[in-house]
């Protein structure tokens, strides 16, 4: 049985280890007809390393006589382009550049150079004496990309310049060293933005040395400020063509449960879409995308345990999406961002169109913001301009900024561990009251989250967020029942705490401080009794 290619993003280790692979090959024409220079922009685990090293080894000059052998099987095997095996490679991996603000630039430097030693070493037999000469005498990135593009155009050699996460570091000193930092790396005089003016220059020359490029990263934002918006080449990020690029789709994922499992039950595929799935990354696409890290996560711990993993939410997946935070949360004060988040987790979605790019200091606009979420995996296109939380894990990961924002600016803390000891209570000795109890009397002691909690549906979201502390439920707000809709309903997870004995239903009141009196609240509690008992009429 071929290996689960969990964590493996090499193209030429997978196909070396005769892992599993989800042949993407099929795109490589259309990506040459796209555009000389592209720009691909997708969440975390989908695969982005995976397709660069496919490209690497399809176009490599050097890796020619290696066809054969990595590619039999594919659709390119037996679709071949002309460009085939025709480019020199030059491949730069952002993420190993050192995100401290102190080491930043000179680890840069030293990335660069490695790359070019070992292009040099590779492509020795194109290259003349005097290109090692050269090189040699340059200490910086930029001497040695300006030098080695002129230099390979000169020779009348075709480039392929190959950029993964190209803004790993960035988004790391962002989140971690603040605004100013990342500003002096991607404005003015700034190591990162001189570097891509440097790109741009080696694509217009007489003599092109840089003949294709492809970049990739999680976010446009960087690549506005340090080109003004990639202005050198197409972002074919929303391009309904290439929706399935990156991704899992359901009949991916049917084959790959047959092959491993004998078969994909319904149950099974109904939980993975709830937990993985929904993503569509074109508003004119016509499938839905399965998370392709998630789906081997979740694949890796059912043929390991034999049952569905105890954490549904793979674990680097809760670090990579970490490091959002920052995006709600400034100098210890929650700015505009998070009015947007609680209105999203609220309504479970927002309506709008999707900016293709735009600077850092424009984040706070709201189509923004909902833009950068959308690159994120965060929001999802379903019908039309209507966008909504793709699935469970990203729900889980909302509810975490939205704990945390509290917790980060001091408004409300509380001990999760011993919370969740109550929801367990709660779920299996229907002890209800202790889990309310404890959120009344932290809120009664940390006065300043009342100014945070106005309205029903704050309350709703404020409440959501807590209970999802534990797993023992799915969540649902809205839930027809009973010739109603309840507010909220704690479903259990049965497909992984089958022995789960009780779920709750939910009835919120709203009431302000000017119009409560006891009589108001003995009304509201009955009204809440009698559609509660309606909505238990259900026969669920």
């Amino acid at each position: 049985m071929k290996p689960i290619p969990y964590g493996l993003s090499s193209y030429k280790d997978i196909q070396q280890k005769g892992s599993y692979y989800v042949d993407k090959t099929q795109y490589i024409p259309q990506i040459e007809t796209a555009g000389n220079f592209l720009f691909m922009i997708r969440p975390r685990r989908f695969g982005k390393s995976s397709l660069l090293t496919m490209l690497e080894c399809y176009y490599d000059i050097a890796r020619a006589d290696e066809f054969e052998a990595l590619f039999a099987g594919t659709y390119i095997h037996e679709h071949p382009t002309p460009e085939k095996n025709a480019h020199l490679i030059l491949k730069f991996d952002f993420s190993q550049v050192d995100s401290d603000i102190d080491k930043v630039e000179a680890s840069f430097n030293a990335h660069i150079r490695n790359c070019f030693f070992f292009f040099g070493k590779k492509y020795r037999s194109f290259l003349d004496d005097d290109y090692f000469e050269m090189m040699d005498r340059f200490q910086n990135a930029y001497h040695q990309l300006e030098f080695a593009s002129k230099y390979i155009g000169y020779k009348e050699l075709k480039l392929y310049v190959l950029i993964d996460e190209y803004d790993n570091f960035t988004n790391t000193i962002l989140s971690t060293a603040g605004q100013e930092p990342y500003h002096k790396l991607t404005h003015g005089a700034g190591f990162f933005r001189f570097f891509f003016s440097l790109l741009k220059g080696a694509t217009s020359l007489t003599d092109v040395g840089i003949s294709r490029m492809f970049i990739t990263g999680v976010s446009p934002v960087t690549m506005d400020d340090v080109t003004s918006g990639f202005n050198i080449g197409e972002n074919i990020s929303l391009y309904p063509a290439f929706n399935d690029l990156l991704g899992l789709s359901e009949p991916d994922v049917i084959e790959m449960f047959e092959y491993y499992r004998g078969g994909l039950p319904n149950e099974t595929l109904a939980l993975m879409k709830v937990w993985y799935g929904n993503y569509r990354f074109s508003k004119k696409a016509k499938s839905h995308l399965f998370n392709t890290g998630m789906v081997l996560y979740f694949l890796k711990n059912l043929m390991r345990l034999g049952t569905v993993p105890d954490e549904m939410i793979d674990p680097n997946v809760k670090v990579d999406y970490g490091k959002l935070r920052h995006l709600i949360v400034l100098d210890k004060r929650l700015n505009g961002n998070f009015s947007y988040l609680k209105a999203i987790i609220e309504n479970g979605g927002d309506i709008g169109d999707i900016a293709q790019s735009f600077p850092l200091e424009n984040l706070i606009k709201p189509k923004n913001f909902i833009s950068l979420l959308y690159y994120f995996g965060l929001l999802s296109h379903r019908e039309g301009k209507e966008l909504i939380i793709p699935n469970r894990t990203v729900l889980e990961l909302m509810y975490g900024y939205f704990r945390d924002a509290y917790e980060d600016v001091d408004v409300f803390t509380i001990d999760l561990w011993h919370f969740a000891n109550l929801i367990r209570n709660m779920a299996y000795q229907g002890e209800w009251q202790p889990v309310f109890q404890f959120l009344a009397d932290e809120v009664e002691k940390q006065t300043a989250i009342r100014d945070f909690l106005s309205g029903e549906k704050v309350i709703q979201t404020f409440l959501l967020a807590y209970l999802n502390v534990a797993d023992y439920y799915i969540s649902r707000t809205e839930v027809e029942m009973g010739k109603g809709f309840v507010d909220l309903y704690l479903e259990p997870f049965f497909p992984k705490y089958e022995d789960v004995k009780y779920a709750y239903l939910i009835e919120l009141k709203y009431i302000t401080q000017s119009k409560y009196t006891s009589k108001v609240l003995q009304e509201q509690v009955k009204e809440a009794k009698n559609q509660l008992r309606q909505y238990a009429s259900d026969p669920r």
